[in-house]
């Protein structure tokens, strides 16, 4: 009774709101609120490595899929999935065809690039391992909050999964990897049969823009 009454007494405020929730859903994701699956990825260039080597997206013209993943070192559960990324580089650095790059978007000293370098060699990374540009922009074009939080990019650079790497943030109780099915369905010209979910982790450390105060 109550809500037939609503709907009575405010109509058109009932429309209004389906039709915003419509256009949101239509212009991102389902958990990410800025990009879609089938959305052309957003691309990056000069990211630096702890070495002092810049990384750009035309690097890696000649692979197949592109995994860009959100990494950090000062969370627990970006920390949780290293062992992980180092095998699925294992896995995928047999046929040429994928690249990882991995992202810190963070602004914290824990994740400077002198403690990345820490990090490259304690785990023996063998992707790339870049930090964002100062005004985090990469992080921001991705719509990544999270820590880890991972995006495939098909050959045409169109992102066809984004969100966890597995279904648990426990290794011992993961049971199915999104990543290597997203992969599997890219190198095939196909969509996963999974494209979208909650990534879990650390927020990602925004730096606030400050405003200058004005007399």
């Amino acid at each position: 009774m109550f809500q037939q009454s609503c709907y009575r007494v405010f109509p058109l405020a009932a429309l209004s709101l389906a039709l915003a929730m419509a256009i949101s859903i239509a212009q991102a994701g389902k958990y990410n609120k800025t990009l879609s699956i089938g959305d052309a990825a957003p691309g990056w260039t000069d990211l630096k490595d702890p070495s002092g080597k810049t990384h750009s997206q035309a690097d890696l013209k000649d692979k197949d899929v592109i995994i860009v993943a959100f990494l950090c070192n000062t969370c627990e559960y970006a920390v949780a999935v290293e062992d992980r990324m180092n095998a699925l580089h294992k896995k995928l650095a047999a046929n040429g065809k994928c690249a990882i790059v991995a992202i810190n978007p963070n602004k914290v000293e824990g994740d400077s690039l002198e403690k990345m370098a820490e990090k490259i060699k304690e785990k023996s990374f063998q992707f790339a391992y870049v930090h964002d540009d100062d005004a985090q922009s990469t992080a921001k074009a991705f719509g990544a909050t999270r820590t880890p939080e991972f995006f495939v990019l098909n050959k045409d650079r169109k992102i066809v999964y984004m969100g966890a790497l597995d279904d648990n943030p426990d290794e011992a109780k993961a049971q199915r990897n999104y990543i290597h099915e997203a992969v599997g369905a890219a190198l095939a010209g196909k969509a996963p049969e999974v494209t979208e979910t909650v990534p879990i982790g650390c927020t990602v450390r925004y730096q606030r823009d400050r405003r200058k105060k004005t007399e």
